[in-house]
C-alpha cells in the first residue's frame, strides 16, 4: 500500500486488478449507465447506512471489524427506515421464493 501512495506510480488495469484494486471491468461504452445506477442505489440509502458500511469496513483487527459490522447493522434495526423496508417488504412477499429473487426490486418499489 504505501508503495502505491507514496510513489504515484499509473497502474494499468492488469495490474489494478491484480493487486485487487477493482472491482469489476466495465466496457467503455456501458460506463455512465452503471456509474447512473449505482449513484441513484447509493442516494436512495436510507439515512446511517453509509456512515455505518464505512466504519465496518477495512478494520486491521477482525475481531474489532466484527464488532464494529455488528454495532453499526445494529443501529440501523432503530430506524424508522428500517422498520417500513423491513414491515413492507414482508407485507410485498420478500419472505417468499419470488420475492428473495427480486429483493432489490421489491423493496425499491415499496411506498413512503
Amino acid at each position: 500500500a504505501l508503495e502505491a501512495v507514496l510513489g504515484a506510480d499509473l497502474y494499468d488495469a492488469e495490474t489494478a486488478e491484480r493487486y485487487g484494486w477493482v472491482n469489476r471491468a466495465v466496457p467503455a461504452d456501458e460506463l455512465d449507465d452503471v456509474v447512473d445506477r449505482l449513484a441513484r442505489n447509493i442516494a436512495a440509502l436510507p439515512e446511517g447506512v453509509i456512515a455505518a458500511a464505512k466504519r465496518a469496513i477495512a478494520p486491521e483487527d477482525l475481531a474489532e471489524g466484527l464488532r464494529r459490522e455488528h454495532d453499526a447493522w445494529a443501529n440501523q434495526f432503530a430506524r424508522p427506515e428500517a422498520e417500513r423496508l423491513i414491515r413492507g417488504g414482508l407485507t410485498h412477499g420478500a419472505q417468499t421464493r419470488d420475492g428473495e429473487r427480486d429483493l432489490e426490486g421489491l423493496l425499491r418499489g415499496l411506498p413512503g
